[in-house]
């Protein structure tokens, strides 16, 4: 008789979206906070959150593939057990994140985190914001999250334009290299940062490149904080020349006392670009597909760790 295809999951919800499976899988629930509970597990599902921690429990188990729940994955390559592959989650959060991306945006230029502090004091007080629609805005980052926010902008008739490590046509869409970045940032009225994190991505945007963008420009971070110097950022806010709305900070979580809490012009959410309901129904479509291809003999998708 065959083995069945062991496949551990961290949570009961999830386990139980999963179904029904092939008949040959069997579904274990592991949170990854103990020991695992069989000497030999086919694919493997993190939690969401603590990932690093979470591998360490991976150690003297026989595991096939690792399966993120997330899309970023550096420094975790160092941290899997010799041989075992992972793949992440591309196709879960890029619609979500590209939400959260054009909402920061429309909040801070439409000021909506003013309104929400005047809502609190029962404040009547109107400004005249800026829009969206006619701004000269840069993606930069035009992977499967970049995309999917310019997907969104165009209906809202920005100037768009996107940046990737290399120059190239896609999709009918002009593609420029990173090298370009020096030329581009001067008329950047809106900065969207899309990239992932790594030491060829960290302080893509320091102080000499903060410092071209014109007064007034934004930064929206989606990506990866160490993206951005943040000392840097911060003196270009607490100046108010520029503002910012960011969904990941370095450092994360961003301490209490750390000053870009209180500098003017900065909207901050605590990175959940992909923590929406959009993300449950992605991800058990992503996992069940993962788990057909292992159940018939078939290669994984989605690998970026080849183990």
């Amino acid at each position: 008789m065959t083995s069945p295809l062991v496949v551990s999951v961290p949570t009961e919800g999830l386990a139980r979206d999963l179904q029904p499976l092939p008949e040959n899988v069997e579904v274990v629930v592991w949170p990854m906070t103990g020991p695992a509970p069989c000497d030999r597990i086919d694919i493997v599902v993190p939690p969401y959150q603590n990932l690093n921690a979470a591998l360490g429990q991976l150690a003297g188990v026989e595991v096939g593939l690792v399966q993120s729940q997330s899309i970023g994955y550096e420094g975790i390559a160092a941290l899997l057990p010799a041989g075992v592959p992972l793949a992440n989650a591309a196709g879960v959060h890029e619609t979500s994140t590209a939400e959260l991306a054009v909402g920061l945006a429309i909040a801070s230029l439409r000021r909506l985190d003013q309104f929400a502090r005047d809502t609190a004091t029962a404040t009547w007080n109107p400004v005249f914001g800026t829009s969206l629609a006619d701004r000269r805005v840069l993606v930069l980052g035009w992977g499967g999250v970049g995309k999917a926010i310019g997907a969104r902008l165009i209906p809202f008739e920005v100037d768009l334009t996107a940046v990737a490590s290399r120059a190239r046509d896609e999709d009918g869409v002009a593609v420029h290299g990173v090298d370009e970045l020096a030329d581009l940032l001067p008329r950047t009225e809106v900065l969207i940062l899309a990239l992932p994190g790594g030491h060829s991505t960290r302080h893509i945007i320091d102080a000499a490149a903060l410092a071209l963008l014109p007064d007034g420009a934004l930064v929206v971070n989606v990506g990866r904080g160490p993206l951005i110097d943040t000392d840097a950022l911060v003196a270009e806010t607490a100046s108010r020349r520029l503002r910012a709305a960011l969904d990941v900070t370095d450092p994360e979580p961003l301490p209490a006392d750390h000053p870009l809490w209180r500098s003017p012009g900065v909207l901050i959410a605590p990175h959940v670009g992909g923590a929406s309901s959009a993300m449950r129904p992605r991800l058990v479509r992503v996992l069940r597909d993962q788990i057909t291809r292992a159940a018939r003999g078939a290669a994984p998708i989605n690998i970026v760790v080849a183990g």
